[in-house]
């Protein structure tokens, strides 16, 4: 195949005269922005302490890419949208990319081939894999710690979900799940929010086969994650919102032994709905007579058979759903609390934990947490976690952006106006210098994000 950098196309019909294109302008690249990623990473220390967790194995004389390198290249290449190894092929000369490896961006050693990576991947094994979990925790619980006004945040609460990631080969652990209908993972992620802010920020990312329990993993995050959070917030209530599948006997009694606030769904039986018959007859009669959807709350003592201790605190839910064209419908709700807010408040603190969902999204459409394609499970594992680092460093960009503006971009929103910039590099004796397209539409954020992340104004 001939080289694409000395083929021309010509478009002879756009203007007056002939258009020319051509790939040939050196020292260029089309992720100028990400030296932002590359700034703040360095404040946050994400990279070096997630490298710095991994026992490399390699003979040093023999080593060329070092293992933080190896691991910068993984998150700024996710963090672009280049998911896959192959595409560190077309990368390895490009001069931004060698810059965030602190690399010479023009005569600097190349970045890792595929193969270079598919070894590193495979090489981690779970000891590694534990304590980089570990590490990405402490970085996002001690980062806000140091923001300003820490010392006043009164409420934290945590997040936990399952999501479904499809296979589509021979993985190990790649089972199939009937509720889903697919062979896939089951990825349990972990969020906190503080006070009010509205960014529900990522601090674990655990992959599991196709077939666990929704709860399976959740006892052993949270005693990692209670006991770090009390320390860097003793004045802070913890509080934890679950769906329906963490609703077990030894979860419950968990969260009343650490003395936690919670919310936590429960699937409906023949008492819970025996119970909540009264209100849907009357929501019922409302909906009939408003023709609208009408949803009443209330609340009932209850104990299930599983459940050792006394009886716990159930809201009621009844709700006659209407939609058009279609005839009314029962929709009972039932969540689990020891909250003393009123029915309807406990449930909409409930429903706000329905965030989480798109938080799931962005991380994959925008940051291809799904790309678990590797046979190797621990392998699988150590890309999600380099996947849950890359939207670590959104979700601070993110926040920066919220101080001046209610800033909610997603990851690709983000990723196309402040990282996806056009790009020359020129370097001497003294300096690198980037050039920007003058006019860049998004040059001012960009700007504030730099002087933000500690660049200073010359």
């Amino acid at each position: 195949m001939s080289d694409v950098r000395t083929q021309s196309v010509v478009f002879p019909e756009l203007l007056d005269r002939p258009v020319w294109a051509r790939f040939d302008e050196p020292a260029t690249s089309v992720d100028g922005g990400a030296v932002l990623l590359s700034s703040l990473d360095r404040e946050l220390g994400l990279t070096e302490r997630l490298a710095g967790s991994v026992r490399d194995s390699r003979q040093p004389g023999k080593v060329v890419h070092g293992l933080v390198d190896l691991v910068r290249q993984r998150v700024f290449g996710l963090a672009l949208g280049y998911a896959d190894c192959n595409d560190a092929r077309s990368l390895r000369e490009d001069p931004i990319h060698k810059l965030l490896l602190e690399r010479d961006p023009l005569s600097g050693v190349g970045l890792a081939d595929p193969s270079t990576l598919s070894r590193f991947e495979n090489a981690v094994g779970r000891t590694d894999l534990v304590r980089m979990g570990s590490e990405l925790m402490d970085v996002v619980i001690e980062h806000n710690r140091r923001r300003p006004g820490a010392r006043r945040v009164r409420r934290i609460t945590i997040d936990l979900d399952p999501t479904e990631d499809p296979t589509h080969g021979q993985q190990q652990l790649a089972l199939f799940n009937g509720h889903y209908g697919s062979w896939c993972f089951l990825p349990l992620l972990a969020f906190v929010t503080f006070d009010e802010e509205p960014e529900q920020q990522l601090v674990a990312a655990i992959l599991r086969g196709g077939r666990a329990h929704a709860s399976l993993g959740a006892l052993p995050l949270l005693r990692r994650l209670l006991p770090r959070l009390r320390e860097a917030f003793p004045r802070a209530r913890l509080r934890i919102r679950l769906d329906g599948g963490f609703a077990g006997p030894e979860l419950l009694d968990f969260l009343e032994e650490e003395r936690l606030e919670y919310v936590v769904a429960v699937a409906g039986n023949s008492v819970l709905k025996r119970r909540v018959e009264p209100l849907m007859r009357k929501a019922r009669r409302a909906s009939k007579t408003s023709g609208r959807t009408e949803t009443l709350f209330g609340e009932t003592r209850y104990a299930a058979r599983s459940w050792c201790r006394h009886e716990r605190r159930v809201v009621l839910k009844a709700e006659i759903t209407r939609l058009d064209d279609r005839s009314p419908r029962d929709n009972a709700r039932f969540v689990v609390t020891n909250l003393r807010h009123t029915p309807e408040n406990v449930y909409q603190i409930y429903r706000e934990r329905g965030d989480t969902e798109n938080r799931i999204k962005e991380l994959k459409n925008d940051l291809a947490l799904d790309r678990t394609s590797c046979r190797r499970f621990l392998a699988n594992q150590l890309r999600v976690l380099l996947t849950a680092a890359a939207y670590v460093l959104f979700q601070q960009l993110r926040l920066r952006l919220a101080r001046r503006q209610d800033h909610r971009s997603t990851v690709a929103t983000l990723r196309q106006q402040l990282l996806k910039i056009a790009a020359r590099v020129e370097r001497s004796a003294r300096r690198v210098l980037v050039h920007f397209a003058a006019s860049h539409a998004w040059a001012a954020p960009w700007l504030r994000l730099a002087r933000s992340c500690g660049a200073a104004p010359s």
